[in-house]
């Protein structure tokens, strides 16, 4: 088994869904965990009592990821909580589908690059500026930037720069032993678009459809490779860019 006991782990947008997967598999583990929000504090609290029940140490800090001011202090702050922070998971984003070219309004190009965009991009430069030698930068990125999907341009193309970055930032700070990766994920059951029973119907089949796997990924496939690439089983896995899709084409 993976252990992660004496490690910090930062993970942004960790109140629900997919990041709060990803904490709770690096609590189990044994770190120590910096939960991020920017509105929800009941889920918030909510994983940091499911986090506290596991005997692990955890805190959370409210920050929107769109204003760097706020990265800096989230940073911060998880450094003074716990004294250094060894693994950041640039999960927080918003998603905006079934929308095509034509529809997208300026505001909201403006609210998806700001969030999934220079969020990512402002959280990954701080990690660059914080995290412990032989650590772990890791970034949640999309299958639409591997397959264009009708109605998704600002979405896919708000998450490829950040992708575009790992590229380079592994390149930079390699030599440090700290490895920088992302992980792609498909459409994830029970989480963003589909967090509720139901929603999206067309698109959902559409998805599984392109699937031999004939389903959407669940929140626990892809903290399986966030453990990976937390672990030290990757220690020289840098710059790579994992799809974790079932084999879907779309």
């Amino acid at each position: 088994m993976n252990s992660l006991h004496h490690k910090t782990a930062l993970i942004t947008g960790s109140a629900r869904g997919l990041g709060k997967a990803i904490a709770e598999r690096y609590a189990a583990l044994g770190a120590n965990i910096v939960i991020n929000y920017s509105r929800d504090i009941s889920s918030a609290d909510e994983v940091v009592s499911n986090i506290k029940a596991m005997g692990a140490n955890v805190i959370a800090i409210r920050a929107d990821v769109s204003k760097v001011a706020d990265i800096e202090r989230l940073f911060k702050e998880a450094k003074a909580a716990f004294g250094k922070i060894d693994i950041v998971v640039a999960n927080a984003g918003i998603e905006m589908v079934e929308t095509p070219v034509t529809a997208f309004t300026e505001e909201q190009f403006d609210r998806l690059f700001a969030i999934n965009t220079k969020g990512a991009y402002f959280t990954m430069q701080q990690a660059a500026k914080t995290v412990e030698d032989n650590g772990r930068i890791i970034y949640i990125a999309s299958s639409t930037t591997a397959f264009p999907v009708a109605g998704m341009a600002v979405y896919g193309g708000s998450k490829i720069t950040p992708r575009y970055l790992v590229d380079v930032l592994s390149k930079e700070i390699g030599h440090r032993g700290v490895t920088v990766n992302s992980i792609i994920p498909f459409a994830v059951d029970h989480s963003g678009i589909f967090a509720e029973e139901g929603s999206y119907p067309e698109l959902r089949k559409s998805l599984i459809d392109s699937c031999p796997m004939k389903r959407l990924a669940e929140v626990e496939d892809i903290a399986n490779i966030a453990e990976f690439f937390a672990s030290g089983l990757s220690s020289f896995v840098n710059g790579q860019h994992l799809l974790v899709n079932g084999g879907a084409t779309q």
